[in-house]
């Protein structure tokens, strides 16, 4: 008996693309007439492609038929083997990110918030990272716990959030009112210098014997965060510990010490004051997967710990899968890269951002998808002594004008059509030399969704194979097009 897949309505939420970013909404020439069987019911299609001619744009539907043979090179998808749980897509509210979004006109300024997460008029980001304290990305150099050089705080008397009161907290607050269960990630990139073997921001290790004071700081910054209605769901130990500079807030942490201040202090910490806050591993590149198998092979440190995080500034997305094969009980996450002024040609971040970055991550098991800065003004900043030519999802003029990076297409791929508790599924893969990648999965809903990625230059017909049925697609060069149906 042949299953019947019905046309999943635009109405629905995550289905509608945006037309009015081009003003097109006509789809490339049919591929040229097979056997295909009877139409049992329809797809939406949306696209970007490298040449900006369509951006995010709504295609008419496929259709769905009710056999499945084809002469097109095809992906099957099995719905029925299921992986990873998806979390979530973002960016980073960094302080810059939150100070260049403040300064915005209020109708400006919810426009674009709800642009960037409502589930209904945007792209429905669902997953943040912040900042604990200041990064390269912040006004200033602080702390929650900053002291005269020679001062100590043994008892954290002193710890305010003060700083993040005046914009990262409002902006957030201002969010929750369109995604109000989004989740939150927090990462330090220094602990206060008075904590340090080198008595400074810039650089240098935690002193032992503070592992315990600086883990009720955590403590204390997750529970001053409820109090604003702010739920922190993950922490990070420090970002990219294995890189450190005088130039801006940096720790080192060494795996051996990270394990140490998990499995004594961070763990147990949180565990006696009843949060329920996820404890995540390293949060840096790729390049090194010895440093979360060396945390996670410590048990004692392991029971405290959900997964582990990545950076892709350095080595290969494949490094997670070699995480996952050691440890498959843990979780992965992918929580930083940036685009910058050394790459501005659109189709070429395009599809490196979706092969690497989007479906190269999640097919490596990643729970989500978290991009560097979500907002910065035309001059790429505030810059607080770090990347002086990154550039956010978006760019916020002095005017209040909003510009739509490649980055924010690449993310809107994704977090607008798979939803928080969707599980990626199997579906094979293209042959290499077509160019053609893809990830699939299956929302709560269950609606279906299945991106893929042309990267040449020559437009390509292909197939989806769903048991004994099958979508016909044709897809533009150097272009994504994510497809959705019930």
């Amino acid at each position: 008996m042949k299953k019947s897949l019905w046309f999943f309505g635009l109405a629905c939420i995550f289905l509608s693309c945006s037309s009015s970013e081009d003003g097109s909404t006509t789809p490339p020439p049919p591929p040229p007439s097979q056997n295909n069987g009877n139409v049992i019911g329809s797809a939406n299609v949306c696209v970007t492609t490298g040449n900006k001619t369509k951006l995010l744009s709504q295609q008419s539907s496929v259709a769905i038929y009710d056999n499945n043979a084809t002469d097109y090179p095809s992906v099957s998808v099995d719905f029925s083997q299921q992986y990873q749980e998806i979390d979530g897509f973002g960016a980073a509210l960094t302080g810059s990110s939150a100070y260049v979004i403040s300064q915005m006109g209020t109708s400006e300024k919810e426009a674009l918030l709800q642009d960037l997460f409502s589930t209904d008029e945007g792209i429905g980001l669902s997953y943040l990272r912040l900042t604990i304290g200041a990064s390269d990305f912040s006004l200033e150099d602080f702390t929650y716990n900053d002291l005269p050089v020679g001062s100590t705080d043994p008892n954290l008397e002193q710890f305010s959030i003060a700083e993040d009161e005046t914009h990262v907290i409002p902006v957030l607050q201002s969010i929750l009112n369109y995604a109000p269960d989004i989740k939150i990630l927090s990462s330090p990139w220094s602990a206060p210098a008075w904590m340090k073997d080198s008595g400074s921001l810039g650089g240098g290790s935690l002193n032992p014997q503070w592992y315990d004071t600086y883990a009720d700081y955590f403590v204390k910054y997750i529970n001053a965060y409820a109090n604003h209605g702010i739920s922190i769901t993950a922490v990070t130990p420090q970002n990219e510990p294995l890189h450190e500079t005088t130039g801006y807030p940096t720790m080192g942490m060494t795996a051996v010490e990270q394990a140490g201040f998990i499995k004594n202090s961070l763990g147990p910490k949180l565990q006696e004051a009843g949060l329920n806050t996820k404890i995540i591993a390293y949060d840096h590149n790729f390049d090194q997967p010895s440093y979360p198998i060396t945390v996670l092979g410590d048990e004692q440190a392991s029971q405290y710990i959900d997964g582990s995080a990545f950076h892709a500034y350095a080595g290969d997305v494949s490094a997670m899968n070699q995480v996952n094969a050691a440890f498959p009980d843990k979780n992965l996450y992918f929580t930083e890269v940036s685009g910058g002024e050394w790459s501005t040609d659109f189709t070429s971040n395009l599809n490196w951002n979706m092969s690497n970055i989007f479906i190269g991550t999640t097919k490596n098991w990643s729970k989500n998808v978290l991009l560097w800065n979500l907002a910065l003004n035309s001059n790429h900043g505030p810059v607080n002594g770090g990347c002086t030519d990154c550039r956010g999802v978006v760019t916020v003029s002095s005017g209040g004008q909003v510009t739509k990076n490649v980055e924010y297409y690449s993310l809107a791929h994704f977090s607008k059509f798979v939803r928080p508790g969707a599980k990626r599924v199997s579906s094979t893969e293209f042959d290499n030399s077509l160019n053609l990648k893809n990830v699939a999965f299956v929302n709560t809903d269950g609606s279906k969704v299945l991106v893929v990625l042309n990267a040449g230059g020559i437009t390509r017909n292909m197939s989806v194979i769903v048991g004994d049925t099958k979508i016909n697609y044709t897809i533009e060069a150097n272009s994504v097009a994510t497809i959705v149906w019930q």
